[in-house]
């Protein structure tokens, strides 16, 4: 399949439509039942949404991992399913990438519908991008619409601003009430109605920069992108011209220079002297917020080592493994203005239809 020159957009969801929940990776729902049906339940009772688990989603996680053709089973019926308006991943992992050569891109192409996943779902979210798609990198429903204690009102009107109207969603509101990534044990049942402890939201810092810039937004989770780098999903030179690459890191925290050591790759296949900007979310995984600008600073190195020291770099924005969390339509087009560090999107992301 060839990358299409645009995208489709999918349907906005609506109360009382039906949402398919799939499993592409880590088997958590079996693990933490509870933890799966609190997500579930927030989804039906916020939303209005009928949650749909599709059948392997709940098996056990020993299984999944045998099996990751049952797995892409899934999320290929979720698509073909007429009945089925959006498709959203229970929970992230690390081998997503094993559903590669079960995935029939045309099915998902010939049914375009919501898809909402981040982390690992990063591989879906390319081959929705394969597929001529628009996807939406957001909340799973383990970690995000089961958040402790309810989900965060941030996240909420993100997910009510992008999947639920066919306005342009415009500028995306700042975090001000605070963020997390504190742990607490899923595996104890009154940690689910305990709020965790957020920390100061520190504003967006623009590093390098000027103006107003717009592009794609084509990104996700670095450990992730480097799995599919080198696949029939990995997007050709091309494809990343005047795009805005979206970065986030993991629960895994990788140092600084790993970072850096997995950018120069992006710089040596000649991406980062073509993207529009960059955008880094907050790093997850406990790094303590002194740490952050660690991550900044190594990436704009980078990009100066490979003659890109005047595209946009702004860092502490509020996508990927930190809670809460707003969403990114993928491939969509973006703006940022690097006088106010505010991203918009200036187009709809969903349709009326």
């Amino acid at each position: 399949m060839a990358w299409p020159k645009s995208l489709k957009r999918p349907a906005m969801l609506r109360p009382g439509d039906r949402v398919a929940i799939v499993t592409p990776s880590w088997g958590g729902p079996a693990c933490f039942p509870d933890r799966f049906t609190a997500g579930t339940r927030f989804l039906e009772r916020e939303f209005g949404v009928t949650t749909v688990p599709m059948p392997h989603a709940c098996k056990p996680a020993d299984w999944l991992d045998r099996n990751p053709g049952a797995r892409a089973e899934d999320v290929m019926r979720a698509f073909a399913d007429p009945s089925i308006s959006a498709v959203i991943t229970s929970i992230g992992g690390d081998d997503t990438i094993r559903l590669l050569p079960h995935l029939d891109l045309s099915v998902i192409a010939n049914n375009p519908k919501i898809f909402l996943g981040y982390s690992d779902a990063t591989v879906l979210h390319l081959a929705c991008l394969k597929a001529g798609i628009t996807s939406f990198y957001g909340p799973t429903v383990m970690a995000g619409f089961a958040e402790n204690g309810g989900m965060h009102d941030f996240t909420i009107s993100a997910v009510r601003q992008m999947l639920f109207s066919s306005e342009p969603p415009g500028k995306l509101p700042k975090n001000a009430a605070g963020w997390t990534d504190e742990r607490l044990e899923w595996s104890v049942p009154g940690n689910q109605l305990k709020r965790r402890r957020l920390q100061w939201s520190s504003p967006p810092k623009v590093w390098q920069g000027s103006g107003r810039v717009r592009g794609s937004l084509i990104g996700g989770c670095a450990e992730t992108l480097e799995m599919i780098k080198g696949t029939a999903l990995w997007p050709p030179l091309d494809y990343w011209t005047g795009a805005l690459l979206f970065y986030e890191t993991s629960e895994e925290a990788p140092a600084p220079s790993t970072v850096a050591r997995w950018l120069r790759n992006f710089g040596a296949q000649g991406i980062l002297r073509e993207l529009a900007g960059v955008l880094l979310g907050r790093p997850g995984g406990g790094v303590p917020p002194e740490q952050h600008d660690a991550y900044g600073a190594v990436i704009a190195r980078v990009m100066a080592e490979y003659g890109a020291h005047r595209t946009p770099l702004i860092s502490g924005l509020d996508f990927g493994h930190t809670d809460p969390m707003t969403v990114l339509p993928y491939g969509a087009t973006a703006e940022i203005d690097c006088e106010t560090a505010v991203i918009s999107v200036p187009i709809p992301a969903v349709t009326d239809m």
